[in-house]
């Protein structure tokens, strides 16, 4: 006898259940919860499968691009998601998964985010959010203290006033670094005279009023993306991103940033800003703030620090001073959902001063009245989540004393790696570890004398048959999923400042061992020896070039 199976119904009593009453104890989403509960990392192991998936197949599961006109009960959903969703996501939280910048995550983290789901604070307003705001500001007066060291009556004076802001939350680093520099931008055209300023008359106005030609952002060759983004939005242009060379440590020359400036300025185009770099999204290397901050105070453009990775370093006594001279930046930017452990979607941006947001500020008569402690008068985005609730809960759980070990373990370990490597007779470690950051890539020993005694042609080909294994190699990894480093590319100047593809690793995740580390190089090996024509490629120019 085949049994009936249920289906869903669509009526008032069931979509108002599905508002206010849980799950029995027996659902597919009460036994998620508790298994999540008891052992986070437990669940997503054994319910994130291994093996990669074509992305075409994955595609096939989510090809209908009609909305369902018959309801699904909840726990049928729930191992829907299950089968197709979680089983193919990324394993982020992985101790093996140590390309990219995210991490796993404290467990507490889980039901609180459940609390902040249910209230469903809106930050824009106070109406919507007259707890989490006052909530807003201290996260971001702790942090703005963490950066600058003000004393108790700066934040006393400061950090609740209906007229100021110590900065702004945002979705990320890129809405972060936008939002400095559209304060830097705004405050460099400024209304002036007759000229009611940028905000209100626009850039073609702008410039004519104060004679400017173009307008310029400064930034090392190793800055982030989303700066072009920035430039883009801001009407600055991307050719307004003037790149500014690297020393071998991948950190800005002060000199050239100098030079630039000056060339700049004859030409009549304004470098209204000046971006600094504290955790380079490749190398992880610092610029010389410091000296950044005297060409900029000369200069009188804006300092602005994309701190979006290396900021949490603030934490350690031990490891602070790597980033000297923030504390001179006019704007800092900060993710919580990097070394801070927070969940995707906690940026913040810090200013030095309270006025400075006053160029960007914005009122409306339903919302963001003057006067009033509306947040949303100084963001760029509207509605936000509650995500400062979160970096609160952290900052008291972990501590500032947790964190500086989170910070220092991690920091040791990226050396210890790039210890391990140098020990290797077949891989070279292309940047060292100023951060947990490093880079490196396969390079036996015999095949290095060849890369040194080549001609610049053939160094160059043999350069590039090193890439194509790079490459190789990092796909054939992710694909088998047992570990995951990520790769880019360097310009090393050991090699003439060949193009080289290197093996890319991010050893924040505390959960990450030193037998893990080890393990990533050997599956590496045993990679290769299943690239036998490849290799023989490059052991055959080798032997040419060395036999000469």
């Amino acid at each position: 006898m085949i049994s009936e199976q249920k289906t869903a119904n669509v009526s008032l009593e069931s979509l108002l259940r599905i508002f206010t009453v849980p799950e029995g104890p027996d659902s597919t989403l009460t036994q998620i919860e508790e298994e999540l509960s008891r052992n986070l990392n437990k669940f997503l192991r054994e319910h994130i499968v291994a093996e990669e998936k074509p992305l075409r197949d994955i595609e096939k599961d989510f090809s209908y691009a009609s909305i369902p006109e018959q309801p699904e009960f909840v726990s049928d959903h729930t191992q829907h998601l299950l089968d197709k969703l979680v089983s193919q996501s990324v394993h982020t939280s992985a101790p093996s998964f140590i390309g990219h910048m995210t991490s796993a995550l404290p467990y507490f983290l889980m039901p609180l985010s459940k609390i902040m789901i249910a209230l469903n604070q809106n930050l824009v307003k106070i109406e919507t959010s007259k707890a989490f705001t006052p909530l807003e500001r201290q996260v971001l007066g702790m942090l703005h203290r963490l950066i600058y060291q003000k004393d108790d009556g700066f934040y006393s004076q400061w950090m609740h006033s209906a007229n100021h802001s110590l900065g702004a939350f945002c979705s990320g680093g890129t809405i972060a670094n936008i939002t400095a520099l559209w304060v830097a931008r705004n405050n460099a055209l400024k209304a002036d005279g007759d000229f009611a300023g940028v905000e209100k008359e626009g850039l073609f106005r702008a410039m004519q009023h104060y004679n400017y030609d173009g307008l310029a952002i400064l930034v090392s060759e190793r800055g982030h993306y989303s700066l072009k983004k920035a430039a883009d939005v801001l009407g600055i242009g991307q050719q307004g991103l003037v790149p500014i060379k690297t020393d071998v440590n991948n950190r800005i020359c002060p000199v050239d940033l100098q030079n630039k400036i000056t060339e700049l300025k004859a030409k009549r185009i304004k470098p209204f800003a000046v971006i600094g770099v504290a955790g380079t999204t490749e190398t992880g290397n610092i610029d010389p703030l410091a000296d950044i901050a005297r060409v900029c105070q000369k200069e009188q453009c804006h300092f602005h620090v994309d701190a979006a990775w290396g900021g949490a370093t603030l934490m350690s006594n031990n490891y602070r001073s790597l980033l000297s001279g923030v504390e001179l930046a006019d704007s800092v930017t900060i993710d919580a959902h990097k070394q801070l452990y927070i969940p995707m979607g906690a940026g913040m941006v810090l200013f030095k001063d309270p006025n400075s947001m006053k160029s960007i500020e914005h009122h409306a008569q339903y919302i963001l009245r003057r006067g009033s402690k509306d947040l949303g008068s100084h963001t760029l985005e509207g509605s936000r989540s509650g995500m400062a609730m979160l970096v609160y809960a952290a900052m008291h759980i972990i501590s500032r004393p947790g964190y500086e070990l989170l910070i220092d373990q991690s920091i040791e370990k990226a050396r210890y790696f790039a210890d391990l490597i140098e020990q290797q007779p077949d891989f070279e470690l292309v940047s060292k570890p100023e951060l947990c950051l490093l880079t490196y890539r396969y390079l036996p020993a015999h095949v290095r004398v060849a890369l040194e005694k080549a001609d610049p042609a053939r160094q160059e080909l043999l350069n590039e048959l090193l890439n194509e294994l790079t490459k190789f190699v990092q796909k054939r990894q992710r694909e088998t999923g047992l570990s995951f480093v990520s790769r880019t590319r360097l310009n090393p100047a050991r090699w003439n400042n060949l193009n080289t593809i290197v093996f890319r690793v991010v050893l924040a995740n505390p959960l990450t061992t030193c037998d893990i580390l080890q393990s990533v190089l050997e599956e590496q090996r045993q990679i290769i020896l299943s690239a036998p024509k490849l290799m023989g490629r490059i052991e055959a120019l080798t032997k040419e070039i060395n036999a000469n």
